[in-house]
């Protein structure tokens, strides 16, 4: 899945760890500044479920 992501630096930074705790992501782009909104960007984040262990 593809994700887009908008928003401050900080912003960003949690949402990412965020994610990450939930899901395995593959991949990030750059962050992108946005034109019409000063000091926000924006990132796309391939995200993919965890693989769960079904063994306990």
């Amino acid at each position: 899945m593809k994700i887009r992501l908008d928003g401050t630096r900080p912003e960003i930074s949690y949402s990412m760890f965020r994610l990450r705790e939930i899901f395995t992501v593959t991949s990030v782009s750059r962050a992108y500044p946005n034109r019409h909104r000063p000091r926000q960007y924006h990132i796309y984040v391939s995200i993919v479920p965890r693989e769960t262990d079904h063994s306990r």
